[in-house]
């Protein structure tokens, strides 16, 4: 790669735009991430979250979403190298799966603790 003229920036913006919206058209996984993203942020709205919440909800939406990502590229890099099924490609692909599941399963559980109390107040339960 020596020798080789970088891209202008703002095509690699636009190459990264373009993964994102490949992995969003066809990764189901993406397409509920970006789901739950636009009603948690109705949720928010309705709610009226405070800054420091808007901002945790926000950086968790940014790790699920990059992981997911990466996920994805990991995916397809192995898919690329072997049709076969190999021990280590087994794992790379079940270990960036993971790394998605644990974002995801913390991003749900600090939606809740944000969330719950303040729909409970405004359901006048609490």
């Amino acid at each position: 790669m020596t020798g080789r003229k970088k891209d202008p920036l703002y095509k690699s913006f636009g190459y990264a735009f373009q993964g994102i919206f490949t992995c969003i058209r066809n990764e189901r996984n993406m397409k509920i991430h970006c789901t739950v993203a636009v009603l948690v942020v109705i949720a928010g709205v309705i709610l009226r979250l405070s800054m420091t919440e808007w901002c945790i909800c926000l950086g968790l939406f940014g790790m699920v979403m990059s992981l997911e990502l990466v996920n994805t590229a990991v995916e397809s890099v192995v898919d690329l190298v072997t049709q076969e099924r190999k021990p280590l490609a087994k794992i790379a692909k079940d270990t960036a799966a993971g790394a998605v599941l644990i974002a995801a399963i913390m991003a749900a559980i600090v939606g809740l603790i944000i969330f719950v109390p303040k729909g409970l107040v405004f359901l006048g339960v609490l």
